[in-house]
């Protein structure tokens, strides 16, 4: 499944109202550990369809950024049933991330 760009536009549907949990990725063209990150969360999109991945840049998305209280990137959420269940700060490899989903 293709990484979905959040915006505050679409925010509500594609991740509270998700059918599947969501793993939502804060990030930030300048952020080093983002640029890291970035790959595996499009790897994991590929390679677990039972998972959507969201992606929200927070230059663009500060309203989002400010909402989910994101004061270091990168910020990984996992959503399920429109609830945060998991929260992770910084670079981490894949199989930290699956460990949160």
């Amino acid at each position: 499944m293709a990484v979905v760009v959040v915006t505050k536009n679409n925010f509500e549907e594609e991740v509270f109202k998700s059918d599947k949990p969501v793993l939502l990725d804060f990030w930030a063209s300048w952020c080093g550990p983002c640029r890291m990150v970035s790959p595996i969360v499009d790897e994991i999109a590929k390679e677990h369809p039972e998972i959507k991945v969201c992606k929200v840049n927070v230059d663009e998305e500060p309203e989002l950024a400010t909402k989910f209280e994101v004061m270091s990137i990168p910020s990984l959420f996992v959503v399920k049933e429109g609830k945060i269940v998991n929260s992770s700060v910084g670079a981490k490899p894949k199989n930290q991330i699956l460990e949160m989903l």
